[in-house]
């Protein structure tokens, strides 16, 4: 049987949700009934997320998806100022947990056509009275358009408890709306051929529930009414490495000075050599120096520093082993707007290098140590690099649905 809908029906339904939280930029959401976890792979590279939420009664179906939320390699190497908490809960949507309260987005899709008409009456409960999101996106399927699908006899999946045409679904929403204090729009994906849409409507109808304002403060002085309950389980939890974290800030600034500094170092050798001076501005980029010896402030109000460099006065044995050169954290600074971005100011910049163990400062701390070490000759690819925050980057096809692979 030929796909119906191009791209494919589920794909299509988590698109909508990404366009949703692309255009109102929720911080917290949660996905009920996460299942494999194919939508939170998708949502964990919204930017503005801050708390990534999944919950689904299927243990082994969490355990089996969970790693694929994972940072990748490149989320260490070259981490953003944004935070991001991802945790999977094993739990029913028909019990309360307090923990997915307050949340500015929760979706549910293809969900509530898997639960008992009794369930649903809980899971509304939850959802609407108890948890109270800001916002709430459920999708369903349409029985309307079932007709429409080839060689589809019954339910599309032999657990869907029912299937509502768009009469029923619009009157248990504005059901739930009045009940909670709601108001819904009704949209959905997957259109009808052109001289049907009318009559049949969309394949997945979609309610948008937003909740009213003013009514926060009576659900949330309700559910202080009761105390506060944890029925869920947790499987997986991760925090994404970010810039906010002082850690590991440090530990990208160390990386990045090192970088440089070596760079300017090898520089300062070869004019040293013969060659004509000049300063690294960004990697792979050399801009020629105006004067052969320019004066830079030491950043800490005292004399100024030649922008030369020599080997380290404080060593006391000589010989190629105690070799150094002293680079002024002045010049790291002007010539590497990276550094200056990722520490703020230079006295900041020397503040947040004293505690890295991989860098050497001068006792006034003013220059960073770098030693002079017998290098063998580099390859010239390798020397164009992007240095060490370059990683490849790969993200693997999820597996399509069941019925709704060919959909």
């Amino acid at each position: 049987m030929n796909p119906v809908f191009s791209p494919s029906l589920h794909k299509q339904r988590h698109q909508f949700v990404i366009d949703f939280v692309t255009k109102r930029k929720p911080k917290k959401v949660a996905d009920l009934g996460c299942g494999e976890c194919k939508l939170l792979k998708q949502l964990k590279f919204q930017r503005n997320i801050e708390l990534l939420v999944g919950v689904d009664v299927n243990g082994a179906k969490i355990k089996k998806e969970m790693y694929g939320l994972a940072p990748l390699s490149t989320d260490y190497l070259q981490p953003t100022y944004e935070q991001l908490h991802i945790e999977l809960y094993q739990g029913s949507v028909t019990q309360r947990d307090a923990r997915l309260r307050g949340f500015d987005l929760v979706a549910s899709i293809e969900l509530i056509e898997h639960l008992p008409l009794t369930d649903l009456e809980h899971f509304s409960s939850v959802l609407f009275g108890y948890m109270s999101p800001a916002s709430v996106i459920i999708s369903t399927p349409n029985s309307e358009f079932n007709k429409l699908l080839p060689g589809l006899t019954g339910f599309r999946n032999s657990d869907h408890k029912f299937e509502w045409n768009r009469s029923e679904f619009r009157s248990w929403a504005l059901k739930v709306c009045w009940d909670y204090g709601y108001e819904v729009e009704f949209t959905g994906v997957g259109e009808a051929p052109h001289n049907q849409q009318e009559s049949v409507g969309f394949c997945t109808q979609i309610g948008v529930f937003h909740r009213v304002q003013g009514s926060d403060l009576c659900n949330r002085l309700h559910g202080s009414e009761v105390e506060e309950v944890f029925s869920y389980t947790l499987l997986y939890s991760i925090n994404y490495p970010t810039l906010q974290d002082n850690n590991t800030l440090c530990r990208v600034l160390g990386s990045e000075v090192l970088y440089w500094a070596e760079q300017m170092k090898n520089r300062w050798m070869e004019e040293k050599a013969g060659v004509s001076p000049h300063c690294q501005t960004e990697r792979g980029g050399v801009e020629e120096s105006q004067e052969p010896a320019e004066k830079v402030d030491n950043g800490g109000g005292g004399e100024e520093q030649e922008w030369l460099w020599t080997n380290d006065p404080e060593q006391q044995e000589s010989g190629p082993s105690n070799r150094y050169v002293r680079v002024p954290l002045a010049a790291l600074w002007a010539c590497c707007p990276k550094i200056a971005e990722l520490s703020g100011s230079l006295r900041n910049l020397r503040h947040l290098l004293t505690d890295e163990p991989r860098v050497q400062l001068t006792q006034d701390g003013s220059s960073l140590l770098v030693k002079c070490e017998e290098q063998e000759p580099v390859d010239s690819d390798l020397e164009d690099s992007e240095g060490p925050l370059a990683a490849p980057r790969s993200v693997g096809a999820a597996p399509e649905e069941d019925w709704e692979t060919n959909v």
